[in-house]
């Protein structure tokens, strides 16, 4: 638990900062937050050296540095170098999920989970995220998945609500009250 909260003031004095350099950061820090986490975690040698106690927290800081020099504004690189001072750069991931979460709460948006029986078009896509963002008052990232055991209808999941609107969950409601008579 103090873990999540060491992350979430992180991740808002990040979005504090972005905030102060314009709108177009906000989101563009994000993005750079999501990078450098997934390319800790996809290279072992860069974990490695954040997390050794072998190499001295400046020197960590330089590399950083030299990493993202010309990728990333100076403010988020200062940011990061920040976070290595303190030793807190296992928590880049857990401040970069952080970070989103804050983003979607500053930017009154939500992610939807959606099932379908079969692989939407990007019309259908469309259509559905246009009628969520409708029904729910906020913009809606749809992520998409199929799944032929739905049958047909839809499944939509938004935080922890759960709307099954699926063939499958008809036909075993169906089923249900012809066994027990409801």
């Amino acid at each position: 638990m103090k873990s999540v909260t060491i992350a979430r003031n992180y991740a808002q004095a990040l979005l504090l900062a972005a905030q102060a350099e314009g709108e177009a950061q906000v989101e563009a820090y994000g993005r750079l937050l999501d990078a450098v986490a997934g390319a800790i975690q996809a290279d072992e040698r860069i974990a490695v050296v954040l997390e050794s106690p072998r190499v001295a927290k400046a020197a960590k800081g330089r590399l950083l540095e030299q990493a993202l020099r010309g990728a990333a504004p100076a403010p988020f690189i200062r940011f990061l170098q920040a976070v290595v001072r303190r030793g807190r750069q296992g928590l880049i991931g857990e401040i970069a999920q952080e970070y989103q979460a804050l983003l979607d709460l500053e930017l009154n948006r939500v992610h939807a989970g959606v099932v379908l029986a079969a692989e939407p078009d990007d019309g259908l896509e469309r259509q559905i995220a246009e009628r969520l963002a409708s029904v729910l008052g906020k913009e809606v990232r749809a992520h998409f998945r199929a799944d032929p055991g739905i049958l047909g209808g839809v499944i939509v999941r938004v935080g922890d609500r759960v709307f099954d609107g699926s063939l499958r969950r008809k036909l075993t409601v169906l089923r249900r009250r012809m066994l027990t008579g409801d």
